[in-house]
């Protein structure tokens, strides 16, 4: 007689039997196109809402490798102690601090650099200010696309010839607008930019979402991700 071992399904559900990964020269043999690490490291205050994992920022510098980067939208911090870690030259800024990263008259035109590592806003999933300039405030989706735009060219106006943009970035299901693909955003615009795809998409678990413990009455299948897309200017 065969016996099945009993395991409760919620036990299951928090397993995920992921795929090995090949063997080969990368510098961050770790780093593949499923983040899926629970702890998120020392870096950045972890209170602060929407905080990425330090350890996807680190894995993403010790294999591209810059010498300069920049975060236009700072948040907890979290990209520039990463950065101090490493010993690496970093411009952090925010708009909390005066900093608009939509706006091209609040880069110094000197700048230039190799990395940029970008987590803006995803339209109206948070809130972060009342400040009219933020993202996250933005009215409607054509406004925040707009801004988005925006920052997004001034990122690449600040980027060296082969210098690399990383881009955080999630989907939306808002109930007015309908499913919002904010990563077809990001990604239609960086081409019309002139920026190529430098790498696989890195799709990071989104451990300890605040919307993972709510309850919804509406049906809709849940976003248990978001998506790291880098993006490279070419020489």
């Amino acid at each position: 007689m065969r016996t099945v071992a009993s395991t409760s399904s919620a036990f299951l559900n928090r397993i995920a039997v992921l795929p090995q990964a090949p063997v080969n020269g990368s510098r961050v043999p770790s780093l593949t196109s499923l983040f899926h690490w629970t702890d998120p490291g020392p870096w950045g205050e972890r209170s602060y809402p929407g905080n990425c994992s330090g350890r996807l920022i680190r894995d993403l510098l010790r294999y591209f490798e810059p010498k300069t980067v920049f975060d236009p939208m700072t948040g907890s911090g979290t990209c520039r102690e990463v950065c101090s870690e490493l010993n690496l030259l970093c411009t952090s800024k925010d708009i909390r601090f005066g900093f608009d990263a939509c706006d091209e008259s609040h880069y110094d035109p000197a700048w230039t650099f190799d990395f940029v590592w970008l987590h803006p806003p995803y339209w109206r999933q948070k809130v972060y200010s009342a400040d009219k300039r933020d993202m996250s405030t933005a009215p409607h989706l054509a406004y925040f696309l707009h801004r988005y735009r925006e920052l997004l060219s001034n990122c690449v106006n600040v980027l060296k010839p082969g210098g690399k943009l990383a881009v955080l970035m999630g989907d939306y299901s808002d109930r007015h607008a309908g499913f919002v693909p904010l990563t077809y955003w990001t990604k239609r615009i960086a081409f019309e930019r002139g920026l190529r795809q430098a790498c696989t998409d890195i799709i990071r678990f989104s451990h300890g979402a605040t919307s993972s413990h709510r309850v919804y009455r509406s049906s809709f299948i849940p976003g248990l991700h978001d998506t790291c897309m880098v993006f490279e200017r070419p020489n």
